[in-house]
């Protein structure tokens, strides 16, 4: 027994020394490729350890690996202190969010109208939002900007740009690539589907946004609406399903590639003959999460069925296929339901996709907060809200901005009671509010909605920590035309 112990203690003793031995910079290195969990254990290995984990660049650099430059560069630089940013602590309470929290904003004098499937985009240091559906079904063409910056701001400035852009349409799709927006796709109120491409940027000499119709060949996606988009990377935007001709719902894959100078585009379709693919769906999501994966959530089936499933896309150079993600239902709590259709789906501050509202088989709108983690498998958790409650609502926008802090969302399609009242009747919500999240605490404050027909919301989703991290939301109004999808 005594051999064995001095054994063991001289081992143990070798490890220590082995470990004492090697560099600062070699320890950081290591550190860097180990999971959480890892680096917390290897902490109490030995005191060097333990300081070395309790570093704010280690920190940072962890916050850097898994949430990426862009989005630390961006907490950095909308910070009035950046030295005083605790990563450590702002790692792990982000890693436990449990709560929402949402605060009204206000609208200037001049706003979009009350809306649902339009566009909404975080571009360039300001909200755009572009189309959608009004009361009625009747399409839109109009495109608002906001000016955000990196300050928080509790009232929304809007202002309508007048350079001629894509015609009236909702159900469209509109993501930021590099330094330009690129649209595709929509419906008009005659129901004529769309398959244009057209392109957004900021005149260098005016500051202002012009639209233009980008020039992509003889080859081009069937046309479609309601169908889901996000970028893949700097120069490639992926594209699923939607409602194609006849209103047929579609199931295929697309992926558009820009030039270097972003003069013109190729599409091409993504054929897969082997590897198992997303069935045929409309009103889903894409939402890219870093790296060479995005992920697709939910929408509506040829049966007409709501879905639940997640898959995502890998994008890797020679890949280009799509890999299901398989996750057990009875980790869902009881009494809450997952299948949804027209919700958002939103990559937030800690590299995890915040799903908001949608509706049900049954219309049933949701105004239910969920995180969605594939990290680690596919993890599921609801988030209690405090506060305003808002309105169930579906067909929604929402954007975050660079550093994930801030969460807009605007319009929607909400249930109501119109005059003379109707069984399945939609009223618009006016209004704009704040959510903001911690581990703690959430709180939602709306405005009071106007009493008209149809009304309109924007609110603002944050998740705050301590100084920190914010997301701002927008929600507008809905038509009857509209629930076909």
């Amino acid at each position: 027994m005594a051999d064995d112990a001095a054994s063991t203690s001289t081992i143990t003793s070798r490890i220590n020394t082995s470990i004492t031995d090697i560099s600062h910079d070699h320890l950081f290195s290591i550190l860097l490729l180990l999971p959480l969990e890892s680096i917390l254990s290897f902490a109490m290995t030995c005191k060097k350890t333990t300081r070395l984990t309790q570093s704010h660049t280690l920190w940072k650099s962890i916050c850097t690996r898994d949430w990426g430059h862009s989005t630390v560069d961006a907490l950095v630089n909308s910070s009035s202190s950046p030295l005083s940013i605790d990563w450590k602590r702002l790692y792990q309470r982000l890693r436990n969010l449990d709560r929402v929290a949402c605060y009204t904003l206000t609208d200037s004098e001049t706003s979009p109208g009350p809306r649902a499937s339009h566009s909404l985009n975080f571009f360039s240091g300001c909200l755009v939002l572009f189309g959608g559906g009004s009361e009625g079904g009747r399409h839109l063409d109009d495109t608002w900007v906001a000016y955000i910056g990196n300050s928080f701001r509790r009232k929304m400035n809007w202002q309508r740009v007048r350079s001629e852009g894509p015609s009236g349409r909702f159900g469209h799709s509109c993501v930021v690539i590099g330094n330009c927006l690129v649209l595709f796709g929509g419906i008009n109120d005659s129901g004529i589907r769309q398959n244009d491409t057209w392109m957004a940027q900021v005149e260098t000499s005016t500051g202002a946004l012009s639209w233009r119709l980008l020039d992509v060949g003889p080859i081009t996606p069937p046309t479609r609406g309601a169908h889901a988009c996000c970028l893949i990377d700097n120069r490639r935007m992926l594209i699923h399903g939607g409602i194609g001709l006849s209103g047929m719902r579609l199931g295929d894959t697309w992926v558009l590639d820009l030039s270097e100078n972003l003069c013109f585009g190729t599409w091409h379709e993504t054929v897969s003959h082997h590897d198992p693919v997303p069935s045929p769906r409309s009103g889903h999501t894409l939402t890219y999460i870093g790296g060479s994966r995005s992920v697709l959530f939910g929408g509506r089936g040829i049966g007409y069925e709501v879905l639940n499933d997640v898959w995502y896309f890998d994008s890797s150079e020679g890949h280009l296929k799509w890999v299901p993600i398989v996750f057990e239902l009875r980790s869902i709590p009881n009494g809450l339901s997952l299948p949804r259709v027209g919700h958002s789906a939103t990559l937030i501050l800690g590299g995890r996709i915040l799903i908001y509202g949608g509706e049900d088989s049954y219309r049933h709108r949701k105004n239910d907060f969920w995180l969605l983690d594939i990290s680690q498998g596919c993890i599921w958790k609801n988030l209690k809200s405090e506060g305003y409650k808002p309105k169930n609502r579906s067909f929604h926008r929402a954007c975050a901005d660079e550093s994930g802090r801030y969460l807009y969302v605007f319009g929607g399609m909400v249930d109501g009671i119109l005059q003379p009242a109707e069984p399945s009747g939609l009223r618009k919500y006016q209004g704009t509010f704040l959510l903001q999240s911690c581990k703690q605490f959430v709180v939602l404050k709306s405005r009071r909605p106007l009493t008209k027909h149809v009304q309109g919301i924007f609110w603002e989703i944050t998740f705050r920590h301590w100084c920190f991290c914010m997301l701002p939301s927008t929600l507008s109004r809905t038509s009857k035309c509209l629930t076909s999808r």
